[in-house]
């Protein structure tokens, strides 16, 4: 190369437009490659490199953000209360992941919490000054205000698991459904014909779509849906204690439990234990998450995995790609992108 070509063309500084021309690729992947983001193929990371060196381009962290508004931030918001974070496996898991690919970049990683009234009023003054560059939301219910919020600041956001069918928002989950159509067919496979479902939040899309797993295994194996085995709960495990006393005292018959949860499942075992029922013998007993809790289960539970640190780390992944991506709010939702993980059953000894 001429040495009169490098820099750009203006003379000065090389931009990001200009590395992004030379090496064929968009602004977005650009950006990510500089962040250190994995999810870039070796081939796009060795041009994006050349590209960079061949310009004589240098990142300059402190005037880009200056001239993106840039905080280089980004804010993990919790609609849940401090004790259900630091109780349930499955929020300690989605944040691990979503540490992991932040490690090598620049971003910092904000943990909110916004349990109750005043929490979340606080949040959307912090959210309404643009703090943060972008907001991961994790165990998003139907109505929470949040995500329609985050839309109106025109904030970058990713949540974990759509509120609907028609979610906008880009989102990242696990096979619901899929997932709980193998807990079922499990425990049909083991001759259990009375199979009740603890269910997680039903505000919760993905907990909704568990229980059409649960009642078309059921129905697609020739077994009528007894709606009285179905008992709500809230993914807690005194909502499994609650929800497992119900659902002896309605349906004392039953053989086999599928729990919205593992934590869920730790519940329901306890009130089993109490009411002389053996697991597995009278009752196989399976849980959803495949946590540290199923494993150390006397007996071991028997669980569908999900693999939620995969899930924190598409989060992000997706996240960085909506904050690289600075077009125009209005042509922002023609590419909403819906990622979902494929789950699988962890047979131990609970069935």
């Amino acid at each position: 190369m001429a040495h009169g070509a490098r820099g750009g063309r203006s003379g000065g500084r090389p931009t990001l437009e200009e590395v992004a021309a030379r090496a064929g690729v968009g602004r977005g992947t650009v950006s990510r490659v500089i962040n250190g983001s994995p999810r870039v193929s070796e081939a796009t990371r060795a041009a994006v490199e050349a590209a960079v060196a061949e310009l004589g381009y240098v990142p300059n962290t402190a005037a880009r953000a200056l001239a993106a508004n840039r905080t280089d931030a980004i804010a993990l918001v919790v609609p849940e209360p401090e004790t259900r974070f630091f109780a349930e496996p499955y929020f300690s898991d989605m944040l691990r992941g979503v540490g992991a690919e932040l490690t090598e970049t620049e971003m910092q990683l904000l943990l909110i919490f916004a349990g109750n009234d005043r929490e979340r009023r606080r949040l959307a003054q912090y959210l309404a000054a643009h703090r943060v560059d972008g907001v991961l939301l994790v165990s998003v219910h139907a109505d929470d205000p949040l995500p329609d919020l985050l839309s109106q600041l025109e904030i970058p956001a990713v949540i974990s698991g759509p509120r609907s069918a028609s979610e906008t928002l880009p989102s990242v989950d696990s096979d619901n459904y899929a997932g709980a159509r193998q807990a079922v067919e499990h425990l049909l496979s083991r001759g259990r014909t009375r199979i009740a479902h603890i269910t997680g939040r039903l505000d919760v899309y993905g907990a909704q779509r568990r229980v059409e797993g649960y009642r078309d295994a059921l129905r697609e194996a020739g077994h009528q849906v007894d709606e009285t085995l179905i008992e709500p709960g809230d993914f807690t495990e005194e909502g499994g204690r609650r929800a497992m006393t119900a659902l002896l005292e309605r349906c004392p018959d039953l053989d086999a439990v599928f729990a919205g949860s593992d934590v869920t499942a730790a519940g329901a075992r306890q009130v089993l234990r109490e009411a002389g029922r053996r697991i597995p013998d009278d009752v196989s007993l399976v849980g959803y998450d495949d946590s540290a809790i199923a494993r150390h289960m006397d007996p071991p539970l028997t669980s569908v995995r999900q693999p939620i640190q995969e899930m924190g780390r598409r989060m992000i992944d997706l996240l960085l790609t909506e904050i690289a991506d600075r077009r125009p709010a209005a042509t922002r939702g023609l590419d909403r992108r819906q990622v979902v993980l494929a789950t699988e059953l962890v047979e131990r000894a609970s069935s």
